[in-house]
């Protein structure tokens, strides 16, 4: 049974179309991701649930109770925004406790909830400073303990990490993951960023348009996109229009194929569904942990993604070479 359940929700802006009929289930305790480009609509939709945006059609329905009428601070949403919006005055300690003395609960029990939520995102040691002390990562988890310490049925994250530099973010982010799973907190979390979408998401929404174009987990997602919009969108797979497919295999082809850089592998390998193709380099790139070829077989480019070694043996531009693909690694659309 859904946690969350949104029917036919749809809004706009003086005659615009933002929120086209959207339906989507969110069961408890799991964290689910709206996914997509600038201007699709997911931050529109998560604004809706939250109340702050009234959708001019359709129905909420949180933990069993219809939501779609009521004021913002009766619906038992917590929200943590991108951009911190702390009571620069207040310390930490302060900052969390402020929701709770709005609710007239007893001071030691406030005192209580606090340095739980303190413990919980590791800021014990920071519960006297205020924002201006803190890094931007403490700040983004004063943000969301402030949001937990209140125990909403429902957390809703508005790109919470997008401010932060890549190493805080990626730590926060396994931060984060750790936090919700161990609360078991219903989460909704808003990005454009595919890894973090991907390492974060028990499932995925994708957004385009202001509709769900597929719903699934990060496998399915990935792996089996729905759409050429799915498929362009996540990841950088190599998106092989049937003309182009035909003259790999050589024989008539009808749909478009997606398959993933690193599904094909150099050399040739052996076995009933394998395809051997020959191939000449045109590109390598070295990344880290990862080369990236791309290699022209049949007159087709095709991306291909392996792993960096120790001694440095790559493929140089204008070698030929074999590369390998097992069929079922191959998705139609």
């Amino acid at each position: 049974m859904s946690h969350l359940s949104l029917s036919g929700i749809s809004a706009g802006y003086d005659g615009v179309t933002i929120l086209d009929d959207i339906d989507l289930a969110v069961g408890k305790g799991e964290m689910h991701v709206l996914l997509g480009p600038s201007g699709c609509g997911k931050t529109t939709l998560l604004r809706s649930i939250a109340g702050l945006v009234r959708p001019s059609q359709g129905e909420m329905v949180l933990d069993g109770r219809s939501i779609g009428r009521l004021a913002p601070r009766d619906r038992g949403i917590g929200m943590v925004f991108q951009h911190y919006a702390l009571f620069p005055n207040m310390t930490v300690r302060q900052n969390l406790a402020f929701g709770l003395q709005h609710r007239r609960i007893d001071k030691r029990a406030i005192a209580d909830k606090v340095d739980g939520v303190l413990e919980t995102v590791s800021l014990t040691d920071r519960a006297d400073m205020r924002p201006h002390q803190l890094s931007g990562g403490q700040k983004q988890r004063v943000a969301l303990a402030r949001a937990l310490v209140l125990e909403p049925k429902l957390l809703l994250l508005d790109e919470p990490l997008s401010a932060l530099d890549a190493q805080i973010r990626k730590r926060l982010r396994d931060e984060l993951k750790r936090i919700q799973r161990d609360i078991g907190l219903t989460s909704i979390l808003v990005t454009h960023d595919q890894d973090e979408a991907l390492t974060l998401g028990d499932r995925i929404s994708v957004m385009e348009g202001g509709r769900i174009a597929q719903t699934g987990d990060g496998t399915d997602i990935y792996y089996r996109p729905a759409s050429l919009f799915v498929a362009r969108f996540i990841g950088d797979a190599n998106i092989i229009e049937a003309s182009d497919l035909g003259r790999l295999t050589g024989r008539r082809e009808q749909r478009t194929a997606v398959i993933q850089p690193h599904a094909m592998r150099i050399g040739e390998e052996k076995g009933e569904d394998i395809l051997v193709l020959r191939a000449t380099v045109r590109e390598t790139s070295v990344a880290g942990a990862t080369v990236r070829y791309l290699l022209e077989a049949a007159g087709v480019p095709l991306k291909v993604e392996g792993q960096t070694s120790a001694e440095g043996n790559y493929l140089a531009t204008g070698e030929e070479t074999k590369v390998s693909l097992r069929t079922r690694d191959v998705h139609f659309i």
